[in-house]
């Protein structure tokens, strides 16, 4: 069987997923008001923004199915989670920002809902076996925290430049009501590394930074054309020109766990070049000369 998290461990985790039940249903369409003072404004400032975070929220279905691919036995409180508090939590995050962007006058966001990569694939046949689940496990806690942290960041920007705007129907309703769930979810990844990578033998540690590095991309980036996309977010956010900074705050429990032993490392480097990567994809895009050399 997998690893198993700590009694006290569990405790917190079982009381944590249960308070996000309770205390963040999924936001409901009809709590959310769409008007939208100037609506060409805010869609030339903010409409990419709104269309990529909707793509990467509505993809929550093809992530939990890669879930079930990639664990074939999770432990009860992992899948509790994932299948009854995030996914239908981050399912109306995408419903409510496709909604908004359409009301712009935006084409809906077009998610990848059903493929499964090879690699993902291999991996779930692996995954049969107990101890390399868990390390598939570590790096899905590693990689639900880099998201989830984020988007606590860009809801966060996002939200003061939408109050900026004066838009506060859409500052109150759509985006606050969004921001205030991500933190939860970030909660629950942090604890459940933190108490998995206690139990983990060292063959299995060396194995998750080996496969953290070569697979690590910011969230939502499955191509360079999402890599730009990415990196336009970013800029239009205000921190493309501080993307070693972004890097290093969704980073640091990772750092922390993973890399303790390199003193004096900041930020890891696969971590910081993926925000790098992401800003010049989009510099080297003709419109947006905001962000030239």
């Amino acid at each position: 069987m997998p690893v198993q998290y700590l009694p006290t461990t569990e405790l917190r985790l079982v009381e944590l997923v249960d308070r996000l039940a309770h205390d963040h249903p999924p936001i409901q369409l009809d709590s959310v008001d769409f008007t939208v003072r100037r609506p060409r404004e805010f869609e030339a400032r903010f409409g990419h923004v709104l269309d990529y975070m909707a793509r990467v929220e509505l993809e929550v279905d093809r992530n939990v199915l890669e879930l079930t691919t990639m664990l074939p036995d999770p432990p009860d409180i992992d899948r509790h989670f994932y299948a009854d508090v995030w996914q239908p939590q981050e399912i109306q995050h995408g419903l409510i920002l496709d909604r908004l962007q359409v009301e712009l006058g935006r084409e809906p966001a077009t998610a990848d809902l059903e493929s499964v990569g090879a690699k993902l694939r291999i991996l779930g046949m692996l995954a049969h076996l107990a101890p390399f689940q868990d390390v598939c496990r570590m790096l899905y806690y590693l990689t639900g925290m880099a998201t989830e942290r984020s988007a606590v960041l860009a809801y966060n920007l996002l939200h003061r430049g939408t109050l900026e705007m004066r838009e506060l129907a859409v500052a109150t309703t759509v985006i606050g009501q969004i921001k205030r769930q991500e933190p939860g979810h970030y909660a629950f990844y942090q604890l459940s590394a933190r108490g998995l990578w206690t139990q983990l033998a060292a063959w299995q540690r060396w194995l998750v930074r080996f496969m953290r590095r070569v697979s690590f991309a910011p969230v939502g980036v499955n191509n360079i054309r999402q890599k730009a996309d990415f990196g336009a977010v970013m800029a239009t956010l205000g921190i493309a020109d501080s993307s070693d900074d972004f890097a290093n705050q969704i980073s640091r429990v990772e750092r922390e766990l993973l890399w303790a032993r390199d003193r004096g490392l900041s930020v890891p480097d696969y971590v910081a070049r993926a925000f790098r990567e992401a800003v010049e994809a989009a510099r080297d895009r003709t419109h947006l000369p905001h962000l030239g050399r």
